[in-house]
């Protein structure tokens, strides 16, 4: 049976540097509305700062297993499109409620 894949929109409250990742990576904290805030690990070092990834809304798939990551556990995926110069996260067109389902 295959898992019905499940995207939400979030906004990051608290991100911080992930040292232990194999690859460069931060710990992302979400706001998911009604589902509450998770964690994701995103490899996005190459085009973000801390700075500008907290307050930013971004597409989160929810409906993936919680995955390990060394000491940290990623509960939800945030989305983005692999570029030559780094991962682009997608972007919303203007703000929406945190936790709105995209269909």
């Amino acid at each position: 049976m295959a898992l019905a894949l499940d995207l939400r929109v979030g906004t990051i409250v608290r991100v911080e540097a992930f040292p232990e990742a194999r690859k460069p990576a931060y710990k992302l904290w979400i706001d998911l509305g009604e589902l509450g805030e998770k964690t994701s690990s995103a490899q996005i070092t190459q085009l973000y700062t801390p700075d500008q990834l907290v307050g930013r809304q971004v597409v989160c798939a929810v409906s993936l297993p919680p995955k390990r990551i060394g000491p940290f556990t990623s509960e939800v995926l945030v989305t983005g499109v692999d570029t030559p110069n780094g991962v682009v996260l997608l972007a919303l067109e203007r703000p929406v409620q945190n936790g709105g389902q995209i269909f």
